[in-house]
């Protein structure tokens, strides 16, 4: 369609220029010629070159200039489609998604087959999660360009999130047979997985299994399309296929545990005994391999067998002085029998190690090393920790230190204890203590200002995170600029324990910030994934976001945030005197006026 208010030929090539200069960033040409043009007394008043001429001050910066000549601009021309489009990029760059889609909307009456406004109003649809427009707008955009290969998957995509997933497949199947042609590259083999992706959530596993077995030897992903099968033999109850597939896949990686459990399922075995005696084999087929000791633990329920075989596991991590020891086995605290089966054995092994150097009575035992009794106390007082039992946490920890004072391990254990006990000034104080016998040790130091946050100290805490943040930058603003959440969740509940409203809010507010950031930048996926064909990962992206504000991190600064207006609103602020202490009332204020962000 031609423009409303169309320029003569000698105008009308600055214009273009003006465009170019936007696409090629060069804004500041681009300005000078919208000059030329708004200069003339006959355009100065020119729709479409006071639009351009807005969009491009709002790439320098200047945002309410940028408005006032758009609005200006589309006050002169209402039925241009650019200034409808540039009104909407407008708006889309200050998040504004829906006024934008109506700007888009709007522009499209002018100008029902402009690619570039299709694909911008398809953008924002999808990130609104328009489902029904974006199908509508993808298949206007693969009417328009039926030979890219974009409008193809756009299109089949738009049906797979609508769960019509028939009509879906059918696209990509017409896509794959009519455009797609050899040589079979990473692409193309990420779209058959697509494909096949779509045909296992229709329900449809026998046809994607042989979907999956008749275009193999194009997929280059060979681990994919095993788990995958062995998933769909599962599914469709081919228990011997499924058996050989697993068996091969453990050969290939004995420390899959999901493998362990598919094969489980494959064998069909139901009881502990069956359970116990399929690890028996392959712990003697893979020897080194540490998931098929452990998930027996967990399958043995006869007293007897359990108690031999953590009796062996334990003494193999002790031997060898693995600190996550208690960690891999407090899973099993879930039965009693088997948490009081642990802790028998454990303390037999501190009285044999303290009194023989061994781990039991037996004369020909060989001798253990001096490290398996100090894992054995640190061990211990996790156990015990985990047990609240504090009084013999505080023990074995303090004999286990008093073993190996130099081992940072100790002290974290010990804090830890302190921590679960309710004392969290102690707690810090043996982190910091931790610390400085490691200060190049960033988890150290990173664990040492979580506690300090939990004991009041603030203003520590973020010295000690200075040490490893960015040098000429204040500690709390390069964290929140790398968006380092369990710190800024830390803090927003220091805050609220020391009553510091203000500081509370202002943290909470800034972890919903984090998480608004997260979901806008999805936004530059949207067209990514369709063009690197990571269709999967693109899905599962999608997926995320939409429970995003699930998260944990959301959740407990929602929460702070909650209480500290709660409290506000029923013990609001008296008006503070004028001394020397800062005037936290404004910075409440200011967080206030941001409160709907989280509701």
């Amino acid at each position: 369609m031609p423009p409303s208010n169309p320029l003569p030929p000698k105008e009308n090539a600055l214009f273009k220029r003006i465009l170019r200069c936007y696409e090629h960033k060069q804004y500041k040409n681009g300005l000078k010629f919208a000059k030329q043009i708004l200069s003339s007394p006959k355009f100065a008043e020119h729709g479409e070159t006071l639009a351009m001429k807005g969009l491009t001050l709002n790439c320098l910066g200047r945002k309410e200039e940028a408005y006032e000549y758009v609005r200006r601009g589309l006050r002169n021309d209402l039925k241009s489609p650019v200034c409808w489009h540039v009104y909407g990029l407008l708006q889309r760059s200050d998040k504004k998604y829906d006024e934008a889609i109506k700007c888009y909307r709007n522009a499209l009456k002018w100008e029902k087959e402009n690619i570039q406004i299709l694909r911008d109003l398809s953008l924002l649809q999808i990130q609104m999660r328009d489902l029904e427009g974006y199908k509508d707008t993808r298949y206007q955009l693969f009417i328009l360009r039926p030979t890219q290969r974009a409008s193809w998957i756009g299109f089949a995509m738009s049906y797979h999130l609508l769960g019509e997933y028939e009509m879906a497949n059918s696209i990509l199947d017409a896509f794959r047979t009519n455009q797609m042609k050899g040589p079979y590259d990473y692409e193309h083999s990420e779209l058959l997985l697509y494909q096949n992706m779509v045909l296992a959530e229709s329900g449809q596993y026998d046809r994607a299994l042989s979907h999956l077995l008749k275009f193999q030897t194009q997929i280059l992903d060979k681990l994919a399309i095993k788990e995958t099968c062995g998933e769909y033999y599962l599914k469709l109850e081919r228990f011997k296929e499924a058996e050989s597939l697993y068996e091969g896949l453990l050969k290939r990686n004995p420390e899959n545990v999901m493998y362990y459990q598919k094969l489980i399922e494959a064998k069909r075995l139901t009881t502990p005994d069956q359970k116990v005696a399929f690890f028996d084999l392959y712990k003697t087929d893979f020897p080194k391999a540490i998931a098929p000791r452990r998930l027996q633990l967990t399958e043995a329920e006869c007293p007897g067998v359990f108690t031999q075989l953590v009796d062996e596991y334990l003494r193999h991590g002790l031997h060898k002085g693995i600190p996550p020891l208690h960690v891999d086995l407090r899973s099993l605290y879930e039965d009693q029998s088997k948490a009081d089966a642990i802790e028998q054995i454990i303390l037999q092994y501190i009285e044999n190690l303290s009194k023989l150097g061994t781990f039991s009575n037996v004369a020909d035992e060989v001798k253990q090393p001096a490290s398996a009794l100090l894992w054995s106390y640190y061990f211990a007082a996790q156990h015990f920790d985990f047990k609240k039992d504090t009084d013999k946490a505080l023990y074995y920890i303090d004999a286990a230190i008093e073993h190996t004072p130099t081992l940072i391990e100790l002290f974290i254990v010990k804090g830890r204890i302190f921590k679960h006990a309710g004392d969290p000034v102690s707690a810090y104080q043996c982190l910091e203590e931790a610390q400085a016998m490691d200060t190049a040790d960033r988890y150290v130091n990173s664990k040492c200002a979580r506690y300090m946050l939990r004991a009041g100290h603030v203003k520590q805490a973020e010295d000690m995170c200075a040490k490893f943040t960015r040098e000429g930058v204040p500690a709390t603003e390069n964290l929140n600029e790398m968006q380092c959440m369990w710190f800024q969740t830390e803090a927003a509940a220091a805050y609220q324990r020391l009553h510091q409203w203000g500081d509370a809010l202002k943290k909470a507010h800034e972890v919903d910030r984090h998480f608004s950031e997260i979901m806008e930048d999805q936004f530059d996926f949207h067209s990514y994934c369709m063009r690197k064909m990571t269709l999967r990962s693109y899905v599962g992206l999608l997926r995320l976001e939409d429970v995003l504000r699930a998260h944990p991190f959301y959740f407990r600064c929602a929460r702070v945030a909650i209480q500290v207006y709660l409290r506000l609103h029923s013990h609001p602020l008296e008006d503070a005197p004028q001394t020397s202490e800062p005037d936290t009332d404004n910075t409440v204020l200011s967080a206030n006026s941001d409160s709907n962000a989280f509701f």
